[in-house]
């Protein structure tokens, strides 16, 4: 299982989510620290890394051989995940 690692700005969403759209996110997370490769995730075109998404949550990621790092964890109905990846 891979270790976790997440931007300070990532962790604070998690943190403001509700209990239950946090458990999904959370869950999903996890599952990443498991296979930061599942069949629903999609590797960015334009960034580097990784994009997945729960409900209606977007997580993108990098990873390594030992680490998963979460990058942002945003709304995906909008373009903020990108904006916040071209900030970086």
């Amino acid at each position: 299982m891979h270790r976790l690692d997440m931007t300070r700005d990532a962790h604070k969403f998690l943190c403001g989510l509700d209990a239950k759209q946090f458990k999904q996110v959370a869950t999903k997370i996890l599952e990443l620290m498991r296979d930061p490769t599942p069949a629903d995730s999609q590797q960015l075109k334009g960034f580097e890394g990784r994009r997945t998404d729960i409900g209606e949550y977007r997580i993108v990621y990098t990873y390594d051989s030992q680490v998963v790092y979460i990058v942002v964890i945003d709304k995906r109905n909008d373009d903020a995940v990108y904006k916040q990846l071209k900030k970086k």
